[in-house]
């Protein structure tokens, strides 16, 4: 990394830590700590549940699920809307009337309090994982640019975290989740233009979204039926988005208290209301827009050079050790099959890239082999 990289960084991890730190400064009570004193505008809420929702690991894996599989992903949202509307008619009244700290305490008010600590524990349980999971996707890509070891990278992105979170408190969170939300999409709308800009001078967007259709990549609404019939097997169709998705997302944002905690900071149940229902609006084409990243990214892939593996550091560890013969046999067929595929992609003369295709795709074989040669090391 050049200075520069160094400088950036730096400046973004201490700059979010020190304006939630400025931001959450007069929060001393119980109310404060956990609530914002109930103060937050529909504007902050949204971002919070945004911003909660969609962590690191969505802004790093969701690219690589349209890259491999398409942009059917997508309709696991498709049932988060009516799923807000339930919530707002429901959840909503009860828990800000109640005047409840947490989701749970309303079990303890209509049970009993192992209800509660049973049901928190749960909570903790299960948020403890996600979170670990959240913090060592941008900890593998930190550690592969730095050349660091992935432990001390985990323990220097938790701590963070903790620092900013325990003496920030809510307000703090809620805050620098909006700066968080304006780099991440800020660097997404970089990435994407930088793929179109980077394309051969004879295929532009329209042409990259053209492949990448041909490739099955734009999959967007998939019935999850073929020749055979209903695939139950499919993970990824309306069905299971429209009815999973819905129960999902009411369990989530209804139940955990990472996302209750959002919108119980309200000042109001209207404001809860919009923050909720806006979620529901905009989080599907939120998701679509980085599903299509990676999709572009394929597409500039067809006449470039893919990586056999895209963190080079363990490509690097697995050639020093006894499969490091494997390793080149397996390379020196992978980048034959590059130079057929781009060879096809990038014809004498900037020939329009429809008039490449045989049958939908030139390059479809190469990539399906390329596929093959990444699942044997």
């Amino acid at each position: 990394m050049s200075s520069p990289d160094w400088i950036v960084l730096i400046v973004t991890l201490v700059g979010i830590i020190i304006y939630g730190l400025y931001k959450s400064r007069a929060e001393r009570n119980l109310e404060s700590y956990f609530l914002c004193n109930r103060t937050a505008p529909w504007p902050l809420i949204l971002l919070g549940i945004m911003g909660t929702q969609a962590s690191a690991v969505t802004f790093l894996s969701a690219p690589g699920q349209a890259y491999t599989d398409g942009m059917r992903f997508v309709q696991y949202y498709f049932g988060l809307p009516l799923a807000m509307v339930v919530l707002s008619v429901t959840f909503v009244p009860v828990f800000h009337k109640l005047k409840l700290f947490t989701a749970y305490e309303f079990l303890e008010k209509r049970f009993d309090g192992k209800t509660r600590t049973f049901t928190s524990l749960l909570f903790l349980l299960q948020r403890g994982l996600s979170t670990g999971i959240s913090i060592s996707a941008p900890s593998i890509i930190l550690s592969s640019l730095l050349g660091w070891n992935i432990l001390w990278t985990n323990i220097l992105m938790g701590g963070l975290l903790i620092i900013y979170t325990v003496t920030g408190v809510a307000k703090a969170v809620a805050y620098t989740q909006q700066l968080q939300f304006i780099i991440i999409f800020a660097g997404m709308l970089m990435a994407g233009y930088m793929v179109v800009h980077l394309l051969p001078e004879h295929v532009g967007l329209s042409d990259a979204l053209h492949i990448s259709g041909k490739a099955g990549k734009l999959n967007v609404i998939t019935s999850g039926r073929d020749e055979k019939g209903f695939r139950w097997s499919d993970r990824y169709n309306i069905w299971s988005g429209m009815i999973g998705g819905f129960f999902l997302a009411l369990s989530y944002f209804g139940t955990d208290q990472s996302q209750v905690g959002r919108y119980l900071t309200a000042s109001s149940t209207r404001e809860s209301k919009i923050g909720l229902l806006l979620n529901g609006l905009v989080k599907v084409p939120m998701q679509f827009a980085i599903l299509l990243l990676g999709t572009l990214v394929f597409s500039y892939y067809q006449f470039a050079k893919e990586p056999l593996f895209f963190n080079q550091t363990q490509l690097d560890l697995l050639a020093k050790t006894k499969y490091a013969d494997s390793l080149k046999i397996v390379l020196k067929e992978y980048n034959h099959l590059q130079d057929q595929k781009i060879a096809q992609m990038n014809p004498v003369g900037g020939v329009q890239v429809e008039n490449q295709m045989q049958e939908g795709l030139v390059m479809q074989k190469a990539q399906q082999e390329q596929v093959r040669l990444r699942t044997t090391i």
